[in-house]
């Protein structure tokens, strides 16, 4: 779980989960990366693999969600680790 978020790309998935109401589906696009297609699905499928995150299909369609219960369970307090590391790396 902590090699998948060494990625600042994945760190900043899941902050952005982590911020947004929980039980929030996000499609796969919507976060921005600056990355191409096949690097965006690479970062997703490690984060997915971790259990940081899970996704639900909707036809063509892909959102993403955060297993908040399960990582807060196995690890108490990252979350808002995560959330304040990536209040002080943004400008």
């Amino acid at each position: 779980m902590l090699a998948a978020l060494a990625d600042p790309h994945r760190r900043r998935v899941v902050a952005t989960l982590v911020l947004a109401p929980d039980g929030t589906e996000i499609g796969c696009s919507s976060f921005g990366l600056p990355v191409t297609k096949a690097t965006r699905t690479y970062h997703f499928r490690m984060l997915r693999e971790a259990g940081l995150i899970g996704m639900v299909d909707y036809g063509n369609c892909r959102k993403t969600y955060l297993r908040r219960a399960d990582i807060e369970a196995k690890f108490p307090g990252l979350l808002a680790w995560l959330v304040a590391d990536s209040e002080t790396a943004s400008p």
